[in-house]
């Protein structure tokens, strides 16, 4: 008889499965406890100042009593006439969104970034529709190289875009309020995957128009 048969029998006996249950559910809670009280502000405040975080974007009273808000900031080394061409044309069927298109098609987002200012799109007006699926996003204010505002149809997610010129160069600050209770069901269901998603995209666009603003403003300084 195998003498390791009894040592085989204690590892592999009928308590194990409940103790691995056990140490997953361990586990997932401590990466959930570090989520929230670690991760989570973080990205909802990434590259902002506390006083960005904090303050009064415009757009805000449109939703006054918002359950999330993630206000996302990115410091542009141009004018803000040079980062304001970008903005007015985003969207599905028009600019992109700068983001990882390729995953925004896997969602259903008929979405391709373009890497150029667009005449025809830069006429962008309030009341306009971008349409998304589902719901529309329209166009509630709108300054010139000051601010952006745009509210879902379905008055769950307001998404301001104001634009604060600082010492030469510009505060782009990206503010999204959400009403969780306005979502779809299935929105709901998949918000906690869609919280940290929504940051690593909007990172991505942040981090995009600052490049192509960038560019942008060099090739106006060298013409």
């Amino acid at each position: 008889m195998n003498a390791a048969w009894p040592q085989e029998i204690a590892v592999w006996g009928p308590g194990m499965p409940g103790k691995r249950l056990g140490s997953a559910l361990l586990l997932a809670g401590a990466a959930g406890l570090v989520y929230v009280c670690f991760l989570r502000p973080w990205h909802l405040h990434w590259g902002a100042t506390a006083q960005e975080a904090g303050g009064a974007v415009a757009g805000d009273e449109l939703m006054p009593d918002p359950d999330v808000v993630a206000t996302r900031v990115v410091e542009i080394d141009a004018p803000p006439s040079a980062v304001w061409p970008w903005l007015v044309q985003m969207g599905p069927g028009r600019g992109g969104a700068y983001t990882y298109d390729w995953i925004e098609r896997r969602l259903g987002i008929d979405i391709r970034n373009t890497d150029r200012v667009i005449p025809e799109l830069q006429n962008l007006k309030v009341g306009d529709e971008v349409p998304m699926p589902g719901y529309a996003m329209r166009v509630e204010r709108l300054d010139p190289e000051q601010a952006m505002v745009i509210r879902s149809s379905n008055h769950a997610w307001v998404w301001s875009f104001e634009l604060r010129p600082v010492n030469g160069h510009t505060r782009l600050i990206s503010r999204n309020r959400f009403d969780t209770s306005a979502l779809p069901v299935r929105d709901k269901l998949a918000y906690p995957v869609i919280e940290p998603g929504s940051w690593v995209m909007e990172r991505k666009m942040l981090r995009t128009i600052k490049q192509r603003a960038e560019h942008l403003a060099r090739a106006e300084h060298m013409t």
